[in-house]
């Protein structure tokens, strides 16, 4: 006995329709397309991995988001992928074995065992591009720009880019002495933002006053670029990690103004998503409209350790539905769509033929079908003049 309607589909999880599924493919090739451009050769992991593989480096939220099953032919654990850039690391570092910057690009369905709480889906199709093999920031910067172009391709306006560097919450955490747990505890109450949770945690742990100050000041270092110079003031004094890391997001500050002077920028210090994923730089665009970001990246050196390289890394990834979803149609072009009668001619046959060959679309009518040329959404139709067969703009009735 059927207890469900077959038609449901599991919750988080949808089906694209045709007129979506147009945008979605159109925009997947688009952005493909100008990844070659920028020399970011493409790239097709499978679906299904060893799970050690696809956890690589990732710690323990890609874990919960990854489902599991026993594969019947090796005994070993398997996952279906939740995230692709554990997979291109190991192209890298495994399969193409270069010594130069390899650039790599990808797109494909992941699934998540959990649903994010504001989009709800559990199967994102996931769009980036990777740059192997370089450490400095000019290789944080080419990544952050076609990040930038794709979302500009995709038609996304008011584009907030928020930066931030893991590195500087490493270095602290490793001067301050703290263990692992107090790490961990640390780290939770700083994402959540609870100033006054975070003041008391700090008070109870046996470090210097000067790290409690540094601690509790964190949440505070964010907003524009005056933020990095206040940083410096209060953390970079003598610690050369944490200069380092600070110039770095300076010079990337100067670059972006000086190629996107339009764009806002901030950066948030105690921001550590992919903190335990991420070594360097990390970065996400936002837009008014949604309530996370649209696209998120950053630096994973040495991730490729474990496939037996270890490399520099950067790079980005996107939903390409939600990319899709911010569009609306209105960056889509109308194509042509031909309307062709239901006649058994060799000369109407050719004419299909060419004109499907040069990209146009033509729906050939059915004998005895239900339903005309406006109800198959066709703009045109094909007409005989003469001994020619003519594409004529349909004439609304």
């Amino acid at each position: 006995m059927q207890k469900k309607d077959s038609w449901l589909l599991p919750e988080g999880i949808t089906e694209v329709l045709p007129e979506q599924a147009a945008y979605l493919e159109r925009l997947r090739r688009n952005l493909l397309d100008t990844f070659d451009c920028w020399g970011y050769q493409l790239v097709i992991p499978p679906f299904v991995d060893f799970l050690d593989s696809l956890l690589t480096g990732s710690g323990h939220d890609l874990d919960l988001q990854t489902f599991k099953l026993t594969d019947q032919l090796s005994g070993e654990m398997l996952g279906v992928r939740a995230d692709m850039t554990p997979q291109v690391a190991r192209i890298d570092a495994h399969n193409l074995k270069h010594e130069w910057p390899t650039r790599l690009c990808y797109v494909g369905t992941t699934l998540h065992t959990l649903g994010d709480p504001l989009e709800k889906t559990r199967s994102p199709m996931q769009i980036g591009a990777e740059l192997y093999g370089h450490a400095g920031i000019e290789s944080d910067y080419e990544v952050i720009q076609l990040m930038l172009e794709m979302l500009a391709i995709s038609g996304v306006q008011n584009v907030h880019l928020d930066m931030g560097h893991v590195g500087i919450y490493r270095t602290l955490v490793e001067q301050a002495g703290l263990n692992q747990q107090q790490e961990a505890e640390l780290f939770d109450v700083l994402q959540r933002k609870a100033r006054t949770e975070l003041s008391e945690l700090v008070e109870g742990f046996a470090i210097g006053d000067n790290f409690k100050s540094i601690f509790n000041a964190l949440p505070k270092l964010n907003g524009g670029v005056e933020v990095l110079t206040k940083a410096a003031t209060l953390l970079g004094a003598g610690n050369g990690g944490i200069e380092t890391a600070l110039q770095d997001l300076q010079n990337i500050a100067g670059k972006l103004q000086r190629d996107y002077p339009s764009l806002t920028v901030s950066f948030d210090l105690a921001e550590l998503r992919g903190y335990h994923y991420h070594t360097g730089m990390v970065f996400a665009a936002f837009v008014p409209s949604v309530g996370r970001e649209i696209a998120r990246g950053g630096r994973y050196d040495n991730i490729g350790a474990v496939f037996g390289r270890a490399r520099p890394a950067t790079g980005f990834s996107a939903d390409l539905k939600v990319l899709v979803s911010l569009l609306d149609g209105k960056s889509d072009t109308e194509r042509q769509s031909v309307f062709a009668p239901a006649l058994d001619d060799h000369d109407l046959s050719e004419t299909i033929r060419d004109l499907r060959a040069s990209g146009v679309r033509v729906i050939r009518q059915l004998p005895e079908q239900q339903g005309e040329a406006e109800h198959l959404a066709c703009n045109a139709v094909l007409e005989k003049q003469g001994q020619q067969w003519l594409v004529k703009p349909l004439v609304s009735r």
